[in-house]
């Protein structure tokens, strides 16, 4: 016996490890809890039970529950795989049985990672980058929360006062303070525009004045109060006020995410490229771990980034391409939406996405070539430690 692989169906409070030799016959199954010692006790077993052998043990998460045995596996220098949870699934049905439990889970995976060998392995991660990851997953759960309660609030105010929804931009600090004063047609009309402007101008809002003129218009233009007029109003205040919280707490965390990120060996690499700043730069990091190990080859990482199209050919149909099913959104957002600026401020981007709408592509289709074209260049970047330059530098003589 030279390997044995070990499959952990990863839980919140339990796992459960089952390991297979190179014939895939069961040596251990187990369920241990997501506790030191324990973890610590099943890692002795598994390597006794190897007795010398190669161990590859293999899951399908790499952060969150499983966090705890991943650092001791990296501990004992042991190599860990990842397959995906959908992976799982769609491997599950090939399996005899209809049955769905930890042990057979457990199986599948060590199953499946004894028969691959394109599983992503799982490394140590990057400090840096772990803090990233969990300070942009705030970020994201912050804008989220902030989302919602915009829509609330336009969904609000188009129900009772449409000609101010329409006329104001609710996402604006300053309609946002003044929402937080003023809600229905009547009292801005009984407030009027000069008194207005002395409200919004003493609360340091940008522009009171078109500001409060565009209100008494809007108010000028209904004089009928809507049924439930006031228990609205006391909604529009409160989501205005938590909207303007959510401002204020993702701008804290931005200042967190700058300056982790700024410490980072690669970020003036990064941040060299058009489109890039602070905040996608961390999410690349946070993303691919903090280096390009993982990826040996500008394809690896278009691939994961959802950026490479995939084929779907099928008999006499060929060259047919389609956006790839499996990949990390986070990361297509962060090359997507840096092509999107860098088409504004690189003349480079900007000859490129032109030559692909003259060949025919719609914009949505240029910016992703694009994308596909800026992984290549960043990829580049980092594997050579040099920042971006709008005219390239000139190759070396042999």
């Amino acid at each position: 016996m030279n390997r044995i692989w070990a499959g952990t169906d990863c839980g919140k409070n339990h796992h459960h490890c089952l390991v297979l030799n190179t014939e895939g016959d069961t040596l251990l199954s187990r369920r241990v809890a997501n506790d030191e010692p324990e973890l610590l006790e099943l890692i002795g077993d598994v390597l006794d039970l190897a007795d010398g052998a190669h161990v590859t043990w293999a899951m399908d998460m790499t952060g969150g529950e499983p966090a705890l045995l991943i650092e001791l596996l990296i501990a004992h220098g042991q190599e860990l795989v990842y397959i995906p949870c959908i992976a799982v699934n769609r491997a599950t049905d090939s399996y005899r049985g209809e049955g769905k439990t930890d042990a057979r889970d457990a199986k599948v995976i060590g199953d499946q990672a004894r028969m691959r060998r394109d599983l992503q392995p799982i490394r140590a991660g990057d400090e840096a980058a772990i803090e990233l990851r969990l300070l942009t997953e705030r970020r994201s759960d912050l804008v989220e929360d902030r989302t919602r309660a915009l829509n609330r609030l336009k969904s609000l105010l188009n129900g009772m006062f449409p000609a101010l929804e329409w006329a104001l931009d609710v996402s604006r600090v300053g309609v946002l303070v003044f929402l937080t004063g003023y809600q229905s047609p009547a009292v801005i009309r009984r407030a009027g525009q000069r008194r207005l402007t002395t409200w919004l101008r003493n609360r340091r809002v940008y522009r009171p004045e078109a500001l409060a003129a565009k209100a008494v218009e809007a108010a000028e233009r209904q004089h009928t109060a809507v049924a439930g007029e006031k228990a609205i109003s006391e909604m529009v205040h409160t989501l205005a006020r938590e909207v303007m919280t959510f401002n204020e707490k993702i701008t804290e965390v931005d200042k967190l995410i700058e300056g982790r990120f700024r410490g980072h060996e690669l970020a003036d690499v990064i941040t060299s490229m058009p489109g890039i700043g602070a905040v996608l730069g961390a999410e690349l990091l946070a993303a691919t771990g903090g280096s390009m190990d993982a990826f040996p080859t500008p394809d690896r990482l278009a691939a994961f980034a959802g950026v490479a199209p995939a084929p779907r050919d099928s008999g006499q149909v060929s060259g047919n391409l389609h956006r790839p099913r499996r990949y990390h959104r986070r990361m297509q957002r962060v090359f997507y939406q840096s092509a999107l600026v860098s088409i504004r401020c690189d003349p480079n981007s900007r000859r490129f996405y032109d030559r692909k709408r003259a060949e025919g592509k719609r914009h949505i289709q240029a910016v992703l070539a694009l994308a596909r074209r800026r992984v290549n260049v960043l990829w580049a970047l980092i594997r050579d430690r040099r920042c971006y330059t709008v005219t390239p530098p000139a190759a070396r003589g042999a």
